[in-house]
């Protein structure tokens, strides 16, 4: 069983340095940086919601992993396809990479040797994928540096969640649907305007769409701003989303460690 960090502490930002050095020295080498997004998720939720998601994800994630600390979440992502909705704040691709860049040499001076980068928000997923290599060069080589990135995953492991906790799967679009707005009723409930709800594009995006969502914002392809449907969320079908993604996450990186492992032994 993994030993507590110092007064049960895993947030990196609430700790003292004395803390810090301490759970270093009892093994806690590894850490996550959450990343979320401040984005419209249509009329319904706050745009919080990906940032928000992505410190629930690393609350659950890093018990499950254990000897797991938390750095402070990168709260702003790529959001670029959504700043046509007014209050959107987006970073240029070359930007949030630097800040990811600049924490992980941050955090591996101080002698982490595992840091896990995922993000609440898929629409960092692509970054994540290009900055890696990059982002692997600047540690030395004994600091190994992981990104989760597969998008179809997430969105399947939602879909069989809303499902196991009796929504409507097809409901899932991956962005201010059922999924999503289930997970705000967990995490921050108040925020959730059920009066609000609306339908928005239901079903796969076309590879036509895909292109146009990209270029041209997700206004393109949907007017309200919502990928899915919102109606049918409950706080169980959030529970449930939330406690899949987590697995998801944890196995996804426990393969890599043991993938790196196998390969270091040859």
């Amino acid at each position: 069983m993994a030993v507590a960090a110092p007064s049960d502490q895993l947030r990196l930002e609430l700790m003292s340095f004395p803390d810090v050095a301490t759970a270093l020295e009892n093994g806690y080498s590894t850490i996550l940086i959450p990343c979320g997004a401040v984005e419209q998720h249509g009329p319904h939720l706050p745009l919080c919601m990906d940032a928000d998601h992505a410190e629930a994800l690393a609350e659950k994630l890093a018990k499950k992993l254990g000897h797991t600390l938390i750095a402070p979440t990168i709260k702003l992502g790529c959001s670029a396809h959504h700043l046509a909705f007014p209050g959107t704040v987006s970073l240029r691709a070359e930007t949030f990479e630097a800040v990811c860049l600049d924490c992980c040499t941050s955090l591996a001076r101080h002698g982490f040797k595992r840091i896990l980068l995922f993000s609440g928000h898929i629409g960092n997923f692509p970054s994540f994928k290009d900055m890696l290599p990059r982002l692997r060069q600047a540690v030395p080589p004994d600091v190994m540096i992981d990104a989760f990135s597969d998008s179809l995953g997430w969105i399947e492991r939602w879909r069989c969640a809303v499902e196991a906790a009796g929504g409507d799967p097809n409901a899932v679009g991956g962005h201010a649907d059922i999924a999503e707005t289930s997970l705000m009723m967990v995490i921050r409930p108040e925020s959730v305007r059920p009066d609000r709800f609306e339908i928005g594009h239901v079903g796969a995006l076309s590879e036509e769409q895909l292109r146009s969502m990209w270029a041209n914002g997700i206004k393109s392809v949907t007017a309200n701003g919502i990928l899915g449907n919102p109606v049918g969320s409950t706080q169980r079908i959030g529970k449930q989303c939330l406690d899949a993604i987590t697995d998801l996450l944890a196995d996804a990186f426990r393969d890599i460690a043991s993938a790196q492992s196998a390969r270091s032994d040859r």
